[in-house]
């Protein structure tokens, strides 16, 4: 029910509602399980297991209870939390898990059998009758598992992500993030303030306090307005951080429309990826519940939830509260309670030595040992002594302390270590570099400790930015944290840890029996902690509850791995941009429209569109314009656009030493101005790509791989930096599409280079120098793709179209011209040059005949496991040349002729093939058992797809210009 006078919703916006089919009214500022409990609604979801009525548990994130689904018109998201979902105008919501209606589940018989669906029930049945399984268990249990429900259709919606970079980070705004950030914002310093809620002020918002001498509601407004008129401070409100990773970057989740009726553009969700050179998790605590026998009834809460209901949405969760807590401060909760005018149907409180101080009736040294009221509470059992006392109440407002919320200190394998004075883990400090932990989050649990602990970290960090400042800490609450450690009640029922997974005290007193004494173990035995709210409120009650089984103490017991993210993140955020042509990106060439100018077909090559061929007047089919194409080539001139090869800058002291491990051969005595080629493998030792680097000064490096593999190279160098030598200097970075880059192949290709050159050169065969085209700073390589005289031309890519347009002209003018994918495959297949056609991860220097590559005075990356048994050696495939009267094709396999064509007589495989206008017969690349000691021999190529049977010749893979003379002229 609403209190009036209270709260910080806005009572002048009414908003409308849906919820399981009803509408509903609440007010702007309102979340959806306000609203609910305002509209007396308690019973709010099912749980996952056993089907049991569930009520809010919490006010916030950490909710394991009230999860919904948020019907759109273009999406149906399953899972979200009542506590954080801000309610609008049109908002429609239904409940979740269940069969039927949520009052009258079906699904709820399974409380009925829960003596058979103990933990790990699922690892002890379902096993006989064997048949049984496809038939009758499987579909069952798909049909029972998973939480929430998805629409079936597309998400329509929109997505961003973001990138941001700040001096100091401050994640959380309660007292200790307002006072970390106010100091670093008035000392100049780039602060970016991250809050999960929509309003800022943490705590403060829930609490009646006084801080600086003014009501706490009132210093934070004061605070937040001196922050928003900062230039250099950034507010984010609705983000919650969601995870720390290296380098100062973390990632976080901002609810963009989530709280407003869809529209056009609107996106739902953005992804920031923040990076900081400091950063503040002033992320507060979690209250935890208390294990009692049936705990889990609606209108059991957290008494800090209770209190935010109250005061900061003007809700009571019941007419007749009672509290049960172990702490001073929950006594709080009861008197701002009694102060609305709300009755408090008594105080519990475990503590023999607790005061009975407050206008109701206090029971010390007493516990709650039980309750009633199947789809709302209607009444609890409290022990006291020998007696047993009945209470009627319709809420009962728990807390067993509280758990610093400290899982991003955890997210790069920190771990936290046990306070035995606060009964709760607290974070390591340094457990991720350049993150400290303050407040609450670092177990000052006063108001007055967070506000000093915040200011304090924030000096250190403008100190060491190299600025000065002087805030003045106010006033505030500083009481001593005192309580009892208090995690279940004795009793004979089920009392429940994890209420999203069902998890009871006696499951995991059952894993501990049956010898999951490891915490990960009990964890995996149990699914504690493994349900959307990822074990927040009920994971160290479950340590403190498997320390007792087995005789522990909990230190000694542990804590599972917190890992990111800290709060779901939706795929569709994470991916955002990754749809339809987003996911796989159209890349242009800079010579596109030119190529289009003059009608060549363009074809998908990795993510970039090229030119097939570049059809002329006249010419019927593809194979004319190839034919052409190759034998201009290998007459006069051809232009190719080759701007798609990837391009790695490489410098640094320890750049050729690097080039050494990653490449098999040797890159540290290239001498500059020289290009050389280059194999690189995976770790397993086969063929990862090849390609060349040039020396382009004593420590400066530029590697070419292949189209295909471009993005593969850039992430195997990342991996092997940073795993094996991220203390070497050298740092690396793409520029594939800094540079477009032009080949320049055949008898006169040199005349048409140094036609352009301001000052011509004369490269030696495999060189790199330095050149001015046009006034502009390019390079030129010589090297070859054709087999002819061959060089590339790279100018910055702005100036690509125009240059590419100047060397057709010029090029046309010689008897040459442009020439595309087609021929450039045929020119490369007579020169037996490979493309992952070939080497496409299957496949060893040893089976390409480049095993003498692999330099034996130096380690590489992949060297050790080349030398394996079965990774070299006659019985292997190995790379041959196939020549034929008739057409072939890639895909076929080869078999001795006249032997049956089967799987136990293949002999090898066919990579590439084309009509060669060159040799004049069709040529093929491909795969051969002991193929180097069978050059001569026919073969039989099969094609039963294409209907091909040929007899071919097996020669060497270089057909053309074996010696290399016309590539060296």
């Amino acid at each position: 029910m609403r209190i009036d006078g209270k709260g910080l919703i806005d009572r002048t916006k009414p908003v409308r509602f849906r919820f399981d089919g009803k509408d509903y009214a609440g007010y702007k500022g309102d979340t959806l399980a306000s609203a609910l409990l305002a509209n007396d609604v308690r019973l709010m979801g099912r749980s996952f297991k056993y089907h049991r009525p569930r009520g809010v548990l919490t006010a916030g994130s950490e909710e394991p209870n009230a999860l919904v689904e948020v019907i759109g018109a273009t999406n149906q998201t399953p899972n979200v939390r009542a506590t954080v979902q801000e309610v609008f105008e049109g908002l429609v919501t239904q409940s979740q898990n269940r069969l039927g209606s949520l009052k009258y589940d079906l699904l709820a018989v399974n409380d009925y059998l829960a003596p058979f669906l103990s933990a790990g029930f699922y690892y002890k049945t379902f096993m006989w009758p064997r048949a049984f399984w496809e038939g009758l268990y499987e579909p069952i249990i798909r049909r029972a598992a998973g939480l929430g429900s998805l629409s079936g259709k597309h998400d329509e919606g929109t997505y961003e992500k973001a990138f941001a970079f700040c001096d100091v980070l401050v994640i959380g705004s309660g007292p200790a993030g307002l006072m970390a950030a106010l100091t670093a914002g008035r000392a100049g310093a780039d602060v970016i303030l991250c809050e999960e809620s929509h309003a800022l002020g943490g705590r403060l918002l829930s609490d009646n306090q006084t801080v600086g001498g003014m009501a706490a509601g009132d210093w934070v407004a004061q605070v937040v307005a001196e922050l928003q008129a900062l230039p250099n401070v950034r507010i984010m409100a609705r983000t919650t951080v969601t995870g720390a990773y290296d380098n100062g970057t973390y990632g976080a989740l901002e609810r963009v429309g989530l709280h407003k009726p869809a529209r056009p553009n609107l996106p739902r969700e953005c992804f920031w990826r923040i990076v900081a050179q400091h950063a503040v998790l002033a992320s507060g605590a979690l209250e935890r519940p208390v294990a009692f026998e049936n705990n889990d009834r609606p209108g059991i809460m957290m008494a800090s939830g209770v209190r935010t209901y109250l005061n900061r949405y003007g809700v009571v969760p019941g007419r007749r509260v009672t509290l049960f807590a172990n702490t001073d401060q929950a006594r709080g909760v009861a008197r701002e309670l009694m102060a609305a005018g709300v009755t408090v149907a008594a105080i519990i409180d475990p503590r023999p030595e607790a005061s009975a101080v407050e206008d109701c009736p206090v029971h010390v040294g007493a516990e709650v040992v039980g309750s009633r009221g199947r789809l709302g509470l209607s009444g609890i059992q409290v022990r006291k002594g020998s007696e047993v006392i009945e209470i009627e109440t319709d809420c009962l407002a728990m807390s067993g302390g509280w758990n610093p919320t400290l899982h991003l200190t955890c997210h790069m394998n920190g771990r936290p270590r046990w306070s035995e004075e606060l009964a709760a883990f607290v974070p390591m400090e340094g457990a991720v570099p350049g993150l400290v932990a303050v407040g609450a989050a670092n177990g000052s649990m006063s108001t007055h400790g967070a506000l000093a602990t915040g200011h304090a970290a924030a000096v250190k960090m403008v100190e060491a930015l190299g600025r000065k400042v002087s805030v003045p800490v106010p006033e505030a609450e500083d009481a001593p944290y005192r309580l009892k450690a208090l995690w279940a009640v004795e009793g004979k029922g089920r009392a429940w840890l994890d209420f999203a997974n069902d998890v009871t005290t006696k499951d995991v007193k059952l894993a501990a029996q049956e010898g999951y004494r490891s915490v990960e173990h009990m964890k995996r035995y149990t699914t504690q902690g493994m349900a959307p709210d990822q074990g927040k409120n009920s994971n160290v009650g479950a340590l403190a509850v498997l320390a007792d089984a087995t005789g522990r103490a909990i230190p000694e017991t542990g804590t599972t791995t917190f890992r990111p993210p800290y709060t779901p993140v939706s795929i569709a955020a994470m991916g955002a941009g990754g749809r339809a042509e987003g996911f796989a990106p159209q890349r242009f060439l800079t010579s596109d429209q030119a190529s289009r100018d003059r009608h060549a077909p363009m074809i998908e090559a990795g993510l970039w569109y090229r030119p097939s061929y570049f059809p002329k007047p006249g010419e019927a089919t593809w194979r004319e314009a190839c034919d052409r194409e190759v034998n201009m080539v290998r007459q006069a001139v051809g232009v190719a656009d080759v701007s798609t090869l990837g391009k790695i800058d490489i410098q640094g002291k320890d750049a050729g030493r690097f080039l050494d491990f990653v490449y098999t051969n040797t890159f540290s005595t290239l001498p500059v101005g020289r290009v050389r080629y280059g194999l690189m493998l995976r770790e397993d030792g086969l063929v990862l790509d090849d390609g060349t680097s040039a020396r382009l000064g004593e420590d400066h490096y530029l590697m070419t791989t292949t189209t295909a593999a471009a993005g593969l190279v850039m992430r195997h160098l990342d991996f092997v930096h940073q795993a094996f030598c991220a203390d070497w200097q050298v740092r690396f970075i793409s520029v594939t599409e800094s540079w477009a880059q032009f080949a320049v192949a055949g008898p006169m290709a040199r005349a048409l280079v140094n036609s352009f050159l301001e000052v011509p050169v004369e490269l030696p065969f495999m060189g790199v120098a330095p050149v001015r085209i046009g006034g502009v700073d390019g390079r030129l390589f010589r090297i070859s793709f054709s087999g002819e005289e061959g060089y590339e031309l790279a100018v910055p890519t702005r100036f690509g179209e125009a240059l590419f347009r100047d060397l057709l002209a010029r090029a046309e003018t010689m008897g040459g011209g442009p020439y595309g994918m087609e021929a450039l495959n045929v020119l490369r297949i007579e020169k037996g040059f490979i493309t992952h056609a070939e080497i496409h991860g299957r496949v060893t220097a040893y089976d390409i005949g480049m095993e003498k590559m692999v330099s034996a005075k130096k380690d590489c990356i992949g060297k050790a496991a080349a030398t394996r048994p079965g990774m070299w050696g006659p019985e292997r495939e190995q790379l041959v040349g196939l020549k034929a009267q008739a057409p072939i094709s890639a895909g076929a396999h080869l078999f001795v002729p006249g032997q049956e064509v089967h799987r136990e007589t293949d002999q090898g495989y066919v990579t590439s093939v084309c009509w060669s206008p060159t040799v004049g017969a069709f040529l093929g690349l491909g795969f051969l058992k002991d193929g180097r000691a069978r050059l001569g021999e026919k073969i039989r190529l099969v094609d039963h797809l294409r209907g091909l049977d040929v007899i071919c010749e097996v020669v060497n893979p270089v057909v053309h210009d074996p010696e290399g003379e016309k590539l060296r002229a």
